[in-house]
């Protein structure tokens, strides 16, 4: 039973230790300035290409940020099903 408390209360420790490195509210991956990224492909500001080269960036980056909402879910309800391993 102490053994299974130390390793509670070093668990405890640990994820809030991590917890505190993360912001559900970052983009999980940093993919650039889309200002300086859609004009390196050759695409001119105020173009309707322009408009949906930005558009892209965002679509991306949006889903990019529901990837990783819905994987951190995943990893905390598989957590709460499986309380016994470590």
């Amino acid at each position: 039973m102490l053994l299974t408390s130390k390793r509670l209360i070093a668990l405890s420790v640990a994820a809030l230790a991590l917890a505190s490195c993360a912001s559900r509210n970052d983009a999980p991956a940093d993919i650039g300035d889309d200002d300086v990224y859609c004009r390196q492909h050759g695409v001119v500001v105020g173009s309707p290409e322009y408009v949906a080269c930005r558009k892209d960036r965002d679509v991306q980056r949006s889903n990019a940020i529901t990837r990783a909402n819905r994987a951190q879910r995943n990893l905390g309800e598989y957590m709460m099903r499986n309380p016994e391993r470590p």
